[in-house]
């Protein structure tokens, strides 16, 4: 049945690679780059490794898109998903519905939640939860009679997706260049100690790139402010894992000022810091917090925003109607694989595997990497980390050219059937939570001959 589905999509001609170069537009893609060479077609995946249509197995050591969280070829979500379509395979929240499954997903997500988010509200991407949430908190200001509070806090290198509002809350300045630049937001240095902390300690830096949201707020005027945006690591801008004494100080900056605080817990939910949430690994104490990805270990688009108790008070009894939602808020399909992932991952104890498995894979790595001149720091939480690359491990200097050993390294990485990603000269890594030791040591070899390889091409350039 599956290769007479597959072979009805045979393209008219010149096969996958050409009719994927002249229709496909990819999305983060330089395209004129791309067509000089050609795309992997991936044709199939199973636990930690995909299949390409030349028969390679590749070890995806991103979990898709920080998403694969339960791994590949899990039957219980692809019986979930047939069983809810065969039931009820769409409907909508508008008109005064609901339907079992959300109900059943948003009662379960908020009974995990910390402390007072009760409420869940649902759309289909990251972005569409960055979006949702920010204008959650411009309309509780609204409603609370204060309009003027409309100015969005994020910080240099945040990722907090790629609609025009979410890009415009994220530090990442060449999608601000593309449309994303929007007045009433402001940005701050992110709490990346080795890029920025200089001669301060990891502890002293953390207290110092807090006081520069607290500087930044007095600046614009707390008067002005609707919220701060964080991810509780950034992964997207390079797994940057903020000083223990970060986000204390934040929790007390937004208190104090009467800022709300935004979580986005994207990439960070579902076990990935070994924690359920990156906001119990740090003790954050968010008004709202965004998710997706591993909310259904990426087999189905969902995203969500839980509430809390503050805002959601007043967005039920004194906004009236909230002018926001998505066709597709709530989709039952994805609200049973939804449901059937949190299954494998609490009854599979996927959680404390991450953080076990964490500490595991980053002791392989400092075994492997040991006295490489250019690796400069491998760090982690859980299972997403992080290997530096840089000119010098002493002082920390970077390449004078950030990214394009970066780029040679992931390249590298490719050629050996391995997935990770390159940010500016830093390979990240976030593999499944379900990778086993054996796994990890290849995960390990396949990386240690990229970075090994990375060096011979620059070595002139390390000290």
């Amino acid at each position: 049945m599956l290769d007479d589905i597959v072979t009805s999509f045979e393209p008219q001609a010149f096969g996958w690679q050409a009719a994927d170069a002249a229709h496909h537009l990819h999305p983060f893609t330089d395209h004129k780059s791309l067509h000089q060479g050609k795309v992997r077609i991936i044709t199939g995946a199973d636990g930690v490794f995909l299949t390409d249509d030349a028969g390679d197995r590749i070890l995806d050591g991103m979990a898709g898109l920080w998403c694969v969280a339960a791994g590949y070829g899990r039957h219980e979500l692809v019986e979930a998903a047939s069983r809810q379509m065969q039931s009820l395979p769409y409907y909508n929240t508008f008109f005064k519905t609901s339907t079992r499954p959300v109900i059943a997903l948003a009662e379960r997500l908020t009974a995990m939640a910390p402390d007072d988010l009760n409420h869940a509200f649902f759309a289909c991407s990251g972005s569409e939860a960055v979006d949702t949430a920010l204008r959650m908190a411009r309309t509780f200001w609204i409603t609370k009679g204060q309009p003027g509070k409309r100015v969005i806090i994020g910080r240099e290198f945040g990722y907090h997706g790629s609609t025009t509002l979410g890009a415009a809350a994220g530090g990442m300045v060449d999608m601000h260049r593309q449309g994303a630049m929007l007045p009433d937001f402001a940005h701050v240095m992110p709490p990346y100690w080795y890029g920025y902390g200089g001669q301060m300690s990891p502890e002293e830096f953390g207290l110092y790139a807090a006081k520069q949201v607290e500087d930044k707020i007095h600046e614009v005027g707390a008067a002005n402010i609707a919220a701060f945006i964080g991810e509780p690591i950034q992964g997207a801008g390079g797994v940057i894992i903020p000083p223990d004494s970060y986000w204390p100080e934040i929790n007390r900056i937004c208190r104090e000022n009467n800022i709300l605080l935004i979580v986005d817990e994207v990439i960070c939910g579902f076990g990935r810091t070994g924690r359920m949430f990156g906001s119990e690994t740090f003790g954050i104490k968010p008004d709202l917090m965004t998710l997706a990805k591993g909310i259904t270990s990426g087999y189905i688009p969902l995203s969500a925003v839980l509430v809390g108790d503050r805002v959601a008070d007043v967005l039920i009894n004194d906004t009236g109607e909230f002018y926001h939602g998505f066709t597709y808020s709530g989709h039952p399909v994805a609200c049973a694989v939804a449901l059937a992932n949190l299954d494998i991952i609490e009854n599979e104890g996927l959680v404390a595997r991450a953080e076990a498995s964490g500490v595991a894979l980053r002791a392989k790595f400092a075994t492997a990497l040991e006295g490489v001149p250019i690796v400069g720091e491998i760090r982690g939480v859980g299972l997403i980390g992080a290997i530096e690359l840089t000119a010098d491990q002493r002082t920390r200097r970077f390449f004078d050219k950030r990214g394009r050993v970066g780029a040679i390294c992931r390249d590298y990485c490719f050629s050996n059937n391995l997935v990770m990603r390159a940010v500016r000269d830093t390979m990240v890594f976030s593999p499944p939570l379900t990778i086993n030791d054996d796994e990890m040591d290849e995960l390990v070899a396949r990386a240690t001959r990229a970075i090994l390889a990375t060096q011979a091409d620059v070595r002139a350039e390390i000290l």
